[in-house]
């Protein structure tokens, strides 16, 4: 079986991780293309064997991707073409159709009630991606959050597959040494209570509301891993309120740990969030719509209490299979008075809980495979010449898209779309 992954971008983010998880355990010969800027996950996957090619798209309103993305999928002779966020779905759907290829596989990483990729989902931006859709096979949800997401929009029932993400469990245990290290090189006490958070720095992740609860906790530090547009809000409310020096914006890859990970020879695509979560005491992700919560498991896994705004990962499983994890609303009293508690209790880690074991990377790879081999089973045998197969009309979209040929439609993308207004804390 020859797969092609199209993805948006290979920049550290979650499905970009997951991607490069899944590349190294797939039964099967895969490639991938990368419509925009290749970035550090990219080497990654290179780094593992895999092929990254670059398609060198310039924005959003690029077409002219499209027929080059379909003459690579034409002369690959892929049996399949998985597509990975919101703006590779749709062009990769459609570039698979014009090439031949109808085994067409899309995961949807990021999904939320109102948000898509953390930008909010416009009327365009929902019209193109049912347009499209219709194109694929088979779509993809992380969790049954994002399936009921998925139903609600009119995906048909029978088009929808969960498979959630996984994680190496081995890679987040609980580490003594890398905790006293991280802790030294950032210059924080060996018996100082620490706060820990990662995630993309937009307003959806509502990380100013763990910023001002870590401001109203004396002596608390906060590591806070991750890029985005709010990073210098976050850092000059933290200055505002007198804790510049207990919050501590680490950057994508986490600085002090970064080096030491690269010192030490260590695989160079997020070596630092391992030692980060062995370094803190509580993990804290306050967004309020989340299509899974990687980071949220991979901080059970190192034995962490954990608090969360939204988690489907663990909000759809029984209590007992994530017994550190903890859900509050975003509001700052409600956290401050969360973490005073822990506080109180003393830094104590937790046995693995049963969630781990179920979010195993292997078996995501499997489920994943159990969904190739069924899409590849219902799709029409594909004529291997590329000069013997002739590009397949792109059916229109329905209703107010009708008229709109393929070539000039404008792609909505979310990173242009408005962000989410912020929640008002109560």
């Amino acid at each position: 079986m020859k797969v092609l992954h199209v993805i948006t971008g290979l920049e550290v983010g979650g499905a970009e991780q997951q991607l490069r998880l899944l590349l190294r355990r797939l039964p099967a010969y895969c490639e991938v293309v990368t419509l925009t800027g290749p970035g550090p996950v990219a080497e990654g996957i290179e780094a593992d064997g895999t092929r990254v090619t670059h398609l060198g798209m310039t924005g959003e309103r690029d077409l002219t991707a499209l027929p080059r993305l379909a003459r690579l999928i034409r002369d690959g002779g892929y049996d399949l073409v998985h597509t990975h966020l919101y703006r590779a779905c749709v062009y990769g759907r459609i570039a698979a159709r014009m090439a031949g290829v109808r085994a067409v596989v899309a995961t949807e990483h990021s999904l939320g009630d109102a948000v898509i990729e953390g930008r909010r989902l416009t009327r365009g931006v929902r019209t193109l991606y049912r347009a499209t859709e219709r194109l694929g096979a088979a779509t993809v949800a992380v969790s049954d959050t994002v399936a009921a997401r998925l139903r609600r929009w009119g995906v048909p029932e029978q088009r929808i597959h969960v498979v959630p993400n996984g994680i190496e469990a081995h890679r987040f245990a609980f580490d003594p040494a890398a905790r006293a290290l991280v802790r030294t090189r950032l210059g924080l006490p060996l018996d100082a209570f620490v706060v820990g958070g990662a995630g993309r720095l937009v307003p959806g992740k509502r990380f100013d509301v763990l910023v001002r609860a870590v401001t109203q906790l004396p002596g608390v530090h906060l590591l806070l891993a991750g890029e985005g547009p709010e990073r210098e809000m976050l850092r000059r409310m933290a200055e505002q309120f007198g804790s510049g020096d207990r919050i501590h914006l680490l950057g994508t890859r986490g600085g002090a740990v970064e080096a030491e990970a690269e010192a030490d020879g260590e695989e160079s695509a997020g070596p630092d969030i391992p030692g980060l979560l062995s370094a803190i005491d509580v993990f804290v992700s306050p967004s309020p719509s989340e299509a899974f919560g990687l980071a949220v498991v991979e901080a059970l896994a190192s034995g962490l209490p954990v608090l969360h705004g939204s988690c489907p990962a663990v909000d759809e499983l029984p209590a007992d299979q994530a017994p550190g994890a903890r859900h509050f609303s975003p509001v700052v009293h409600e956290l401050a008075t969360a973490l005073r508690e822990l506080r109180r209790r003393g830094p104590d880690r937790l046995p693995v809980p049963p969630v781990v074991r179920r979010y195993d990377i292997t078996r995501s790879a499997a489920a994943l495979m159990s969904v190739y081999e069924q899409v590849l089973a219902g799709a029409p045998v594909r004529r291997r010449s590329p000069a013997q197969v002739s590009p397949v009309p792109v059916p229109p979209p329905q209703g107010r898209a009708a008229a709109l040929p393929v070539a000039s439609v404008s792609l909505p993308d979310p990173a242009r779309s408005p962000a989410p207004s912020p929640l008002p804390n109560r």
